[in-house]
């Protein structure tokens, strides 16, 4: 695919801290049993950028207790002032050796907040924190405003340049892609983006590109989108793997991230290390933010201005801050199941064939679509499997409507999508893509993924399995939400992904999956 993100700084003003939880995830767990002089090592890559001056800041942790980072996405470069950098990745990890996941809470960069500006406090949004005060601010607006009782024990700042090669270092990431992302930074203010739908893998630029995408969906669905991309990898590699590139991971990280002076010690490290090492096999559970996004509204010209608009703010209601926060602080005994009745009567959703939609609020029956969007594939070397239940009110993407539209995208055969997918070897397999879209306006698509590659690395541990209409589903939890649900065959392995943000419920993404009806492939 050919490069279409600029590499200068003003191009690509959106960064992310993926990379720096892909390190500490990772790299920090292959160290985590090495001997002392290892760990200096580790200490002289780190001090390849000074250490951020956030004493106050953070608090320093006891050995062994649980830990909550704070990782910033920015533009910051060590030894420039914070008024010329920018963030919009703000995410909370935490870390606790008693629970069954790691906890991750993206909080929105358009978060309406209070901020000090000019010896008054001023209504803006949160990542002007950062512009304005750097992570000192950050913190502390965090800390006063947003999640009363939150600790912050390190802070990881990871600047643009190591992310496409730490994705690159590990060998990239296969990732599910929920719709064609394409934009031409010619055209727009919103860097480039040339991904096609479905499950595939993705290497430095386009896992950047997909990862930072802003152009059509809303600062909630990106949150969600970072998440869901840091879930996929660390599922995909063992700690075998990390450490024959443990030395090559470090160099990058330290070579463009800043962390609190207590990770530039011995000490520091070996304590952070030692929890991440217990918690290695943990799973990512995902907490999302209760926002609400308030409309732009417009304001009225004056004689010196023309016509502009107000900011596009999230806010939040307190109640639920604290809801989410204490969801975010809270340890998880064992793999968290559906929430609680869920997934009650699956057994007969969906009706007794699976092609009612009665028992199951909010589908409905769409097999002509379906059956059309299976003609629309071609004779593809598989078995092809659409859904007789979708979500109310959704509609298939199609080439030959405006519904899911390429922004101007040269090609066609995006909706629905029949290619090749390669697997870790090389080897081809034939797969396709339905894509389904309940609001494009939001970036609230989900999809129906098909492939000949029968153990894909996003199938590997299922939450829990259960036989419905005779098919054996794997159902796989994130949060207490089903992300999806796949069904194995002699000949080919199919799923239903959720949307980003897990917005179609439990009890509907099993009977999408349980209504999956074969017409055409081979």
């Amino acid at each position: 695919m050919r490069r279409l993100i600029p590499k200068s700084r003003a191009g690509s003003l959106v960064r992310f801290a993926v990379a720096g939880v892909l390190v500490i995830a990772f790299a920090a767990t292959a160290t985590a049993v090495a001997g002392l002089l290892q760990v200096r090592q580790i200490t002289r890559y780190l001090d390849a950028t000074p250490a951020l001056q956030v004493s106050k800041a953070v608090v320093v942790p006891n050995p062994g207790s649980p830990q909550t980072i704070l990782l910033v996405g920015s533009d910051h470069r060590a030894g420039e002032p914070f008024k010329y950098s920018n963030t919009d990745t703000m995410m909370l990890v935490h870390i606790d050796p008693n629970s069954a996941t790691i906890n991750l809470l993206s909080v929105p960069r358009d978060l309406k907040v209070q901020i000090p500006e000019g010896g008054a406090f001023a209504t803006d949004k949160l990542n002007a924190a950062y512009s304005i005060g750097g992570d000192n601010l950050l913190v502390k607006i965090l800390e006063q405003q947003v999640f009363p009782g939150l600790k912050i024990n390190h802070i990881v700042d990871v600047n643009f340049g190591g992310f496409e090669d730490l994705v690159n270092a590990i060998g990239c990431v296969y990732t599910d892609v929920d719709h064609r992302y394409y934009n031409n930074t010619a055209y727009t203010d919103y860097s480039s983006i040339d991904v096609q739908p479905g499950y595939q893998k993705l290497c430095g630029t386009d896992a950047l590109a997909f990862v930072r995408f802003r152009h059509t969906d809303s600062d909630i669905v990106r949150n969600a989108r970072q998440q869901d991309f840091l879930r996929w990898a660390k599922s995909q590699f063992s700690q075998d793997q990390i450490i024959q590139s443990e030395g090559k991971l470090l160099k990058i990280f330290g070579k463009h991230a800043q962390t609190d002076h207590d990770l530039h010690t011995t000490d520091g490290l070996i304590n952070l290390f030692d929890l991440v090492a217990f918690s290695a096999g943990h799973t990512i559970k995902q907490i999302p933010f209760p926002a609400i996004l308030l409309p732009c509204a417009p304001v009225a010209p004056t004689a010196n201005a023309a016509v502009q608009q107000t900011p596009c703010y999230v806010t939040a209601d307190p109640g639920a801050e604290q809801s989410a926060f204490h969801q975010f602080m809270s340890r998880t005994k064992g793999q968290p199941p559906p929430a609680a009745g869920s997934t009650a009567g699956v057994a007969t959703a969906g009706g007794k064939h699976g092609h009612g939609g009665g028992s199951v609020p909010g589908l409905s029956a769409d097999p002509s679509d379906g059956v059309a969007q299976a003609k629309a594939l071609g004779p593809l070397g598989i078995p092809i499997y659409y859904p007789k239940l979708i979500v109310s009110g959704a509609q298939y993407c199609s080439n030959t409507t405006s519904l899911c539209p390429v922004e101007g995208g040269a090609g066609s055969g995006y909706y629905p999508r029949a290619y090749l997918l390669h697997d870790r070897q090389g080897i081809a397999h034939y797969s396709y893509r339905m894509t389904i879209a309940i609001n494009p306006v939001l970036g609230e698509y989900y999809g129906v993924q098909g492939t000949t590659w029968q153990n894909p690395p996003i199938l590997q541990s299922p939450t829990q399995t259960k036989t419905v209409n005779g098919k054996q589903l794997l159902l796989y939890v994130n949060g207490g939400k089903v992300s999806l649900v796949a069904w194995r065959t002699p000949r080919g392995v199919y799923w239903v992904s959720n949307t980003l943000a897990d917005s179609i419920g439990n009890r509907q993404m099993v009977s999408i999956a349980a209504s999956l009806t074969r017409s055409g492939g081979k």
